[in-house]
């Protein structure tokens, strides 16, 4: 066994102090082949300094070797220390045959940074000098996802593709599937999530899969796979809510709504699922399991309008007019009003027979809804009632220049004007 095996098998045993005699020995008097072994070894292992110590021992011996230079600089960055490491890589010399190399790491610190211009030209650069090298293609490809760059992305990622299906541990099927799914090209997806899929079952792209086939409006493989992901990782929160929607859209709202229901077995702080639920409920004439659930919704997030303009709609439809206000005043407590919640409270109090509150809240929703026909109807006929024949008068002719035809407008001004 040589020294090197010797030390790993040392660590990988824990027998550290043994271990590091022998280390010691090698950094102070090992010959250069075994210290590079050895510091190979320990960085791939997690021992930054005692690697850092070799290489910085070789790079005294040849201070020039480009190779040394990028290894000590790759120790640093895994040290997080990035200022040291981008000294050393302007260090190698265009003639080095490392100088690529450094050029590629050079980009990812200067990527790191958001100084994405110079990161694509430090790549530019290394692809100039090896145009055929495909990890430098696949550089590319990273910058420009990172970038947004969608297109390009794809042609770089595409590159890579041509000759190989994964590089420096990454599928390159996954890859591209994911750019082009957020790009927008989801049946240009779906092949590649197929191959990632069959190379290795992972549950990330599996998801990525299903949620990709439910944008493209493949409702039914989406279903499957998100219910094949379900299988695997009954825990994986995200698949319910899209799962619930694929199996709506073919129109199973029973599946739909047992979806929701095992999302929320799951998840029980899920407000967007509660919310859902109740959309559903409704759906299925579940008045009550409507309700409950969308009291959730709002009881976890008590500024959460969408849901609170859902339970008021079933409140108004059923009369309930003490719960939309009730519900209202918790709602108002943020900072910005919501129109429609003010038009709801204006039909409640109206109902209620509190006339001067369902004034105010009709004034106050006018300003947003002045070019909404259905309210200016509701609040032209209120202040009919109210005796405001002034005001009515107002709204009917604002009616009438929309819709000047109208014999409704026409025959309730020539009431007004008889008063």
């Amino acid at each position: 066994m040589t020294i090197v095996n010797e030390i790993i098998s040392l660590l990988e045993d824990g027998h550290h102090t043994e271990a590091l005699k022998k280390y010691s020995a090698v950094l102070k008097n090992g010959n250069a082949e075994v210290q590079y072994e050895l510091g190979e070894r320990l960085f791939q292992l997690g021992f930054l300094e005692e690697s850092k110590a070799l290489f910085e021992t070789l790079l005294e011996k040849y201070p020039e070797e480009g190779e040394l230079l990028v290894f000590l600089a790759e120790i640093y960055l895994e040290m997080d220390n990035e200022e040291q490491a981008m000294l050393l890589l302007e260090q190698i010399s265009e003639q080095d045959p490392s100088f690529p190399q450094s050029l590629l790491l050079l980009a990812d610190l200067y990527q790191m940074q958001g100084l994405f211009e110079v990161s694509e030209q430090k790549i530019l650069k290394a692809k100039a000098l090896l145009p055929d090298e495909k990890i430098i293609d696949f550089a590319l490809g990273e910058l420009y996802a990172e970038q947004g760059k969608l297109s390009e992305a794809v042609e770089a990622y595409q590159e890579v593709l041509s000759e190989q299906t994964e590089i420096a541990g990454v599928n390159l099927h996954q890859r591209l599937a994911e750019v082009l799914s957020v790009s927008g090209q989801f049946e240009e997806a779906l092949p590649h999530y197929d191959k990632a899929l069959e190379e290795k079952l992972e549950i990330n792209t599996l998801f990525g899969y299903a949620f990709t086939a439910y944008q493209a409006g493949y409702n039914q493989t989406a279903i499957e796979k998100f219910n094949e992901l379900k299988e695997l990782d009954p825990e994986y929160h995200s698949l319910y809510l899209y799962l619930a929607k694929a199996y709506e859209q073919e129109g199973e709202l029973e599946a739909c709504f047992e979806a929701i229901k095992l999302g929320l077995h799951q998840d029980e702080f899920n407000k967007d699922l509660y919310y859902y639920g109740g959309k559903i409920a409704l759906k299925l004439a579940r008045e009550k399991e409507a309700e409950e659930l969308l009291r959730e919704a709002i009881a976890l997030d008590p500024g959460f309008t969408e849901a609170a303009l859902t339970l008021n709609k079933l409140f108004l439809h059923n009369e309930q007019y003490e719960d939309v206000l009730d519900l209202i005043k918790n709602i108002e407590t943020m900072d910005e009003e919501e129109p429609q919640l003010l038009w709801d409270a204006a039909i409640a109090y109206h109902k209620l027979e509190d006339y001067l509150q369902a004034l105010n809240k009709y004034e106050r929703a006018y300003t947003f809804f002045n070019n909404n026909t259905d309210f200016l109807l509701e609040y032209g006929y209120f202040l009919m009632e109210e005796g405001k024949t002034k005001e009515s008068a107002e709204i009917f002719n604002e009616l009438l220049k929309e819709d000047p035809s109208n014999e409704e407008y026409m025959q309730v001004l020539e009431r007004l004007t008889e008063r």
